[in-house]
């Protein structure tokens, strides 16, 4: 274990070398991939060496101890040495979960697909909600957000999205929001004040743009149509919309963002090999034993993992029974509690399906 820290420390100083290296500094995919290695184990090198401080400063104190001491002083001595003992365990805690193996996935942008469930059209306004909250917390984080494929309701709801979300670290903090998403509320054009309930899915795919797919165009299908929004707004003059469909998967995946038909279609195949990409995944997970898998779960489509209840300003995730009430503040991307609760919750589970080993 401490073979693991010492190496991160070394290679970390190593890195910080390079990055006053002038044959580094001149040459600019270098500096960045150096500055993105040292960025990743800052946090784990300063935690390591807090840890080495506190055990230096654990024995110095424990040697006070094993002397003869005036029993003020001892007192005072012992106070020191348990919060030392305290601050151990805790530094301990927080190496296990950095030396933890992580999602290689996890700095990277995310794809967003939103689409109605069962509701009809009140699941499509639900699902303009869940894309509205979504958009408000990748500002908070400081992301951007692209639409990519949209197909609006004729009052304002969303059949489906698809849009991209780019920042730093976005996979590792909504990788978690892949399921069913329930709502229990009144609709507008509820006259009688009944509640009803509503779904809508939620997948997020990371942008995997140097993934490796055996992509064949022989095996797709490319169309053309013109781009527009819930009666025929929007609408271009030129065919630049793309959908793709993937023959032997059926997989189909549209892009219309973009007035040029041929980014349009660029952006489309990048999603297609995302999809294709996950889809081999989840094949492949499939074949792991359920030991392995995370106990809070990302991506089953079908999993119901959270309901929103408008009556009660309530919102719970199913997979980890917590439940806030402040549904307002949620949907309006005030999502932090949520899923930093899920991270705290897989991360336990890892902690204890693979030993890291004792310190």
């Amino acid at each position: 274990m401490f073979s693991k820290l010492q190496a991160a420390e070394n290679r970390y100083e190593e890195l910080t070398q390079k990055l006053t290296d002038p044959e580094v500094l001149g040459n600019t995919d270098e500096y960045r991939k150096v500055a993105t290695e040292h960025s990743e184990l800052e946090e784990i090198v300063n935690t390591y060496r807090e840890y080495k401080e506190n055990e230096t400063n654990l024995t110095e104190t424990r040697a006070l101890l094993d002397e003869t001491l005036e029993d003020d002083f001892r007192e005072m001595a012992q106070a020191e040495f348990n919060d030392l003992k305290e601050k151990k365990a805790e530094l301990e805690k927080q190496l296990k979960i950095l030396i933890t193996p992580k999602d290689p996935n996890d700095s990277k942008n995310v794809y967003v697909e939103i689409r109605g469930g069962a509701g009809g059209e009140e699941a499509a306004l639900f699902g303009a909600v869940l894309f509205r909250m979504y958009s408000k917390y990748a500002e908070k984080q400081g992301w951007s957000t692209e639409v990519v494929d949209e197909s609006e309701t004729e009052i304002g709801g969303l059949k489906e999205i698809v849009f991209m979300i780019k920042g730093r670290g976005a996979y590792s903090r909504l990788k978690f929001e892949s399921g069913v998403h329930r709502v229990q509320r009144v609709p507008a054009t509820e006259s009688q004040g009944r509640i009803h309930t509503s779904t809508a899915t939620v997948a997020v795919l990371p942008e995997t743009p140097d993934v490796e797919v055996n992509l064949d165009m022989n095996d797709c299908q490319i169309d053309t149509y013109r781009s527009g929004g819930a009666g025929g707004q929007h609408i271009n003059k030129t065919d630049s919309a793309i959908r793709i469909t993937h023959k032997p998967t059926g997989i189909v995946v549209t892009c219309q963002n973009q007035r040029s038909q041929l980014k349009n279609k660029e952006q489309a195949i990048s999603m297609l090999k995302v999809k294709l990409y996950e889809k081999e995944k989840e094949e492949h997970d499939r074949l792991l034993s359920d030991d392995r898998k995370s106990q809070v779960g990302t991506g089953d489509r079908s999993e119901r993992i959270r309901t929103y209840n408008y009556p009660q300003n309530r919102v719970t995730d199913h997979r980890i029974d917590l439940t806030l009430y402040k549904l307002g503040e949620i949907l309006d991307g005030d999502l932090d509690e949520v899923i930093d609760a899920l991270i705290t919750v897989d991360q336990s589970a890892k902690l204890a399906a693979g030993s890291q080993g004792d310190f």
